[in-house]
């Protein structure tokens, strides 16, 4: 056992104390955070603008802080940029994470000083919490990857900015730093196809004992690998023992990356955003990611068919119930006020808070009122693959085809087969069937003879690669929406 493992075990349970003291009352902490942010802010513009000096109650917050969204947050957000301090937050942020918006272009979400800790210490607790309830650590001893955007950062009014996982990896322990990878320089190459080769080049004969990044960039980094050497990665890495990984779903990718992999192996979902990190799943035997009440974030929810209502309902994490979808909305120690972040959750455990995230609020197909989330073109998906287990898939996204040339409209499923099904008929009526059970409001469509069952367009290999790579998205933190509204996406992708 080296240094690193033998520590972590008594790290790892000093944290699960931590966590438990928390964990008894997680209504209690919540409030105690909300009354402290308030009392910390009341003298910065915003505090002063929303009379945070009257705020007593959750009632008196929820009258003072109106629900926003980054646009309606931006004039406070642009003085921040300015380099105003006082502003959201006391003082200047530490950071701007640079992230990019669907209406608003770039996007720049403070991180203070205090805020830093949330982002930093949830990703460290996330592993010291596997740790803890597996007894491994031997992965610590061995080399870590963690694919991300580039820690070079610009400045702005002598703020530092840039992508959140480069400003993490200035953050990175420094008893992690020695066997952290890829090279800080190999890390600072903005193509990503380049940074791919020379990542693999440094890595390919290193003892990787874990592995760090979204699902679909990994995946490119190990056909990479298995190009090389004509071998499966647990042949390449036989030390690999730990998969992390957040921003998407895990299921659709799942398969293909397994056998990829060649062997099973154990992973860990985190919920990490520029906003803050949310959650983390602390067990391998639970489902869900833990929700994170004492990191300095107050959280709010609001049920996702009341979203778009004039006065919806809003919802302390003492209100919640389970299995129902709600919009997540944060009030943050980085000056994120009644902010949504434009997910959805669903509560799979009160006891103690766990959390899936069941999809977006602005990515929906509602064209005929079907109002089709996330979660359930990818609980379909998930459902017919189980069905054809030959099938593997390396991307998909869904849009309406509101006006075909022939007949009634549909949902249109573009997606990229690893392994095609061997009767895609039988399959397209599984997922639909699958789509039918899910969404009540599709049901009614395709009964009454509004829709059609949906149809499948399958796409050439690397399509969303090479859709990716034309919108400059291709690597990083990107992700393919899994659904939309329109067909500004899969009209490019046909």
């Amino acid at each position: 056992m080296g240094i690193r493992s033998f520590f972590s075990k008594p790290l790892a349970a000093f944290a699960a104390y931590q966590t438990k003291k928390w964990l008894e009352n997680p209504e209690k902490t919540q409030t105690n955070w909300m009354q402290k942010l308030v009392s910390e802010a009341q003298n910065t513009a915003f505090g002063k603008d929303h009379s945070f000096g009257k705020i007593k109650t959750y009632e008196d917050f929820k009258k003072n802080v109106p629900i926003r969204d980054y646009e309606d947050l931006k004039p406070y957000i642009e003085r921040v940029v300015k380099g105003e301090p006082d502003i959201l937050w006391k003082n200047k942020p530490l950071y701007l994470a640079k992230t990019s918006g669907t209406t608003s272009g770039v996007k720049y979400i403070p991180i203070s000083k205090e805020s830093i800790h949330n982002h930093i210490n949830s990703a460290k607790n996330a592993i010291l919490a596997y740790v803890h309830e597996t007894g491994k650590a031997q992965f610590l001893d061995k080399k870590l990857i963690f694919l991300s955007g580039s820690p070079e950062l610009d400045q702005k009014a002598g703020i530092f900015t840039g992508r959140l996982s480069g400003i993490s990896n200035h953050h990175v322990p420094g008893y992690l730093r020695t066997n952290q990878m890829p090279s800080y320089e190999t890390n600072c190459i903005d193509d990503w196809e380049t940074k791919l080769d020379k990542i693999i080049d440094e890595t390919i004969d290193q003892p990787m004992g874990l592995i760090s990044g979204i699902p679909p960039w990994v995946q490119m980094y190990f056909d990479r690998i298995e190009e090389r050497t004509g071998k499966k990665i647990k042949d390449v890495f036989p030390n690999f023992e730990l998969f992390i990984y957040g921003g998407v779903n895990f299921e659709p990718y799942k398969a293909k990356l397994f056998e990829s992999i060649g062997k099973k192996i154990d992973s860990i979902e985190l919920y990490p955003a520029s906003e803050g990190f949310i959650a983390y799943q602390d067990s391998q035997k639970e489902p869900g990611m833990l929700l994170l009440l004492d990191t300095g974030i107050f959280f709010e929810f609001i049920p996702a068919d009341e979203y778009f209502e004039e006065n919806p309902t809003r919802l302390h994490i003492g209100q919640v119930e389970l299995n129902k979808n709600y919009a997540l909305v944060i009030n943050s120690n980085a000056g994120l006020w009644g902010y949504s972040i434009g997910d959805t959750v669903k509560f799979v455990s009160l006891n103690p808070h766990r959390i899936v995230v069941s999809g977006r609020i602005k990515h929906f197909i509602s064209a005929f009122g079907e109002h089709v989330i996330g979660e359930e073109v990818e609980k379909a998906m998930k459902h017919a693959c189980g069905i054809h287990q030959e099938v593997e898939i390396v991307e998909f996204t869904v849009a309406p085809m509101v006006a075909p040339a022939e007949g009634l409209p549909y949902h249109e499923w573009l997606v990229e087969f690893a392994r095609p099904p061997h009767n895609p008929e039988q399959f397209a009526r599984d997922l639909d069937q699958k789509m039918v059970e899910l969404n009540v409001y599709y049901q009614d469509l395709i009964v009454g003879n509004i829709l059609r069952p949906l149809k499948i367009k399958p796409l050439k290999t690397n399509a969303f690669i090479d859709y990716m790579r034309s919108i400059g998205k291709l690597g990083g933190q990107n992700k393919v929406p899994r659904l939309a509204n329109d067909r500004k996406i899969a009209d490019v992708l046909q």
